[in-house]
């Protein structure tokens, strides 16, 4: 069951790649566009948490089981 634990961990981190690259392409769409108020794109916004999320859970799989309860 780990080896099916770690396959999924390493697809989540593939994701978290992934959604890291369309935050970063949003960022440089937002700069380039000429009506750019400085602030951070809604999308981006919510790509991060998003990426955030997944991260966590890539986490969450990696930990070490802790002690069993009775």
């Amino acid at each position: 069951m780990n080896e099916k634990l770690d396959a999924i961990s390493d697809q989540l981190r593939t994701i978290s790649d992934d959604l890291a690259d369309i935050a970063i392409e949003a960022l440089r769409e937002a700069i380039d566009d000429k009506e750019f108020s400085g602030k951070r794109p809604e999308v981006e916004r919510r790509v991060t948490r998003a990426r955030r999320a997944v991260d966590k859970a890539a986490g969450i799989l990696n930990e070490s089981p802790g002690p069993s309860s009775p």
